[in-house]
Formats: C-alpha cells, sequence, structure tokens
C-alpha cells in the first residue's frame, strides 16, 4: 500500500530538514513525499534540491493559500493513501508511518488518526500540550472538536469522491473537510493511540484571539453547510477541553 505525504511549505527553511529527516527516519518503504512551495524568498527550496533524493516530487510557485497548495499537493499524489504533514512538525518515531498502513489493514477502515504532542520549539523534548483524539466522536463536532488533522490519513479517492478543502477558508478548512467526510459522508475511521508526531507550538490557528475568532466563525460555517447544528455556546465550550490539554504528564 503506498502512502504520499504531502508537506506545504513557504519561508520553512528553519524547519523544514527536521520534517525531511523524520520521513527519511520511517521503516515503511512505500512511502511517495511531496513538497509543495509557495515561491519561498529564503533558503527553503535550497533545502529542497539538496535533499532531492528524499523527495519524490515538488514544485515552487505562487498559490492561492495554504489550503490550495494542499490540494495541489493530493491531485499530484500517486500513493493509495493521503497524508499531510506541515513544515514545522516531524515524526520522532520510526514507525508512524507502518503503524497507519497496518490499521487500514487490520481494520477495513476509510480513515485512520492518532494522537499529537505539542513541543516547545526550543526545546523539542518538551511537551506543552497533548493532543489526544481518542476522545473524539462526529457528534463532538458540534463543539468544534476533531482529531488531530495532521495525523488524519484517507484514500486519495475519498477526495476524488467527496471533494477538497475548501479555499475559500482562511484557518478552518481542515475542520469542514473532516466534518464533510467523518459526519456528512460518514466514512469509517479508526482511531490510533499513539502519538504519531511532534508539532512546534505558534501555528497558524494559535496566534492571536483573531485568529481564534475566525476559526469559530469558519467552524459554525463548517457544521452549517454540512448539516451539523450547532452554535458559538457548543463551539466555545471546547476550551474547558483545551484546559486539560496543557498537563501533559498526565497522560
Amino acid at each position: 500500500m503506498k502512502v504520499s505525504i504531502i508537506t506545504v511549505t513557504y519561508n520553512s527553511a528553519a524547519t523544514l530538514q527536521d520534517t525531511i529527516d523524520s520521513l527519511e527516519f520511517q521503516d515503511y518503504s512505500d512511502i511517495e513525499y511531496l513538497v509543495i512551495d509557495g515561491n519561498s524568498i529564503d533558503d527553503t527550496v535550497a533545502i529542497v534540491r539538496k535533499n532531492s533524493k528524499s523527495i519524490s516530487n515538488w514544485i515552487s510557485e505562487p498559490d492561492k493559500g495554504l489550503y490550495d497548495a494542499m490540494n495541489k499537493g493530493i491531485r499530484m499524489a500517486s500513493g493509495d493513501i493521503v497524508g499531510i504533514i506541515n513544515s514545522d512538525d516531524f515524526y520522532h518515531r520510526s514507525d508512524s508511518i507502518s503503524q497507519i498502513v497496518n490499521a487500514f489493514r487490520d481494520y477495513k477502515t476509510e480513515c485512520v488518526y492518532a494522537d499529537v504532542r505539542f513541543v516547545d520549539p526550543s526545546n523539542l523534548e518538551k511537551t506543552v500540550r497533548y493532543y489526544r483524539s481518542g476522545r473524539f466522536s462526529p457528534e463532538k463536532f458540534r463543539k468544534g472538536l476533531m482529531p488531530a488533522h495532521p495525523t488524519f490519513f484517507t484514500f486519495k479517492s475519498n477526495f476524488e469522491k467527496f471533494g477538497y478543502y475548501k479555499t475559500d477558508y482562511k484557518i478552518a478548512a481542515d475542520f469542514e473537510l473532516l466534518v464533510r467526510f467523518l459526519y456528512k459522508h460518514k466514512l469509517s475511521y479508526h482511531y490510533l493511540p499513539i502519538d504519531l508526531m511532534k508539532m512546534r507550538t505558534g501555528g497558524l490557528s494559535t496566534k492571536s484571539w483573531k485568529s481564534n475568532w475566525i476559526i469559530n466563525q469558519e467552524d459554525l460555517r463548517a457544521c452549517k453547510e454540512n448539516g451539523l447544528k450547532t452554535n458559538y455556546f457548543w463551539l466555545y465550550s471546547r476550551y474547558f477541553k483545551k484546559i486539560l490539554e496543557l498537563f501533559p504528564s498526565l497522560f
């Protein structure tokens, strides 16, 4: 079973090498690794060129944003299964992809997801938050809760059947796609109870109060577009759960 993994980059020179190295570290051999760059002006492309033996295919050109770039990568992918890893994230265990593939094979499922460790960018061994996807169920989308998107893998054919990331979303197109796949179209899924990867804190969705306001607006829209009733009270209630994630020693 071939796995296509996509990294979207834009001025990612400071962290991209860690992401590439983590793919090299995997014990699963049938991996297609794609890098979709948004015409970076730093050394990102130089790093991509330096690692050309580890990268199956790549492009560097202007795009219409993060989700447009993700869609480019999915359309380029030739694997059976597709996953996305951000350019400042990395797999810290060698069996991450083999465990994903085994879950697809063993459970005959359409989607697989797992847990994530958020780490301090200045100390990658220091976990500051643990995102546990195992508590998820499709009804929890109404509270803005979802599986950790960077751990989400599904068949490429599902994008062809049910659509790609909606590029008119600014931050929450990943949420909308998961609502569409798991709630609206009821694709089967399996939770893998491992911390599949590490993510540096400070991503797009965690930068400011304004970002959080946009997320909640877009989450509300995503639920309504896919036939799931919700409101701002339910969506904001998820922040109580996030308080628990700040105590990673409990996991």
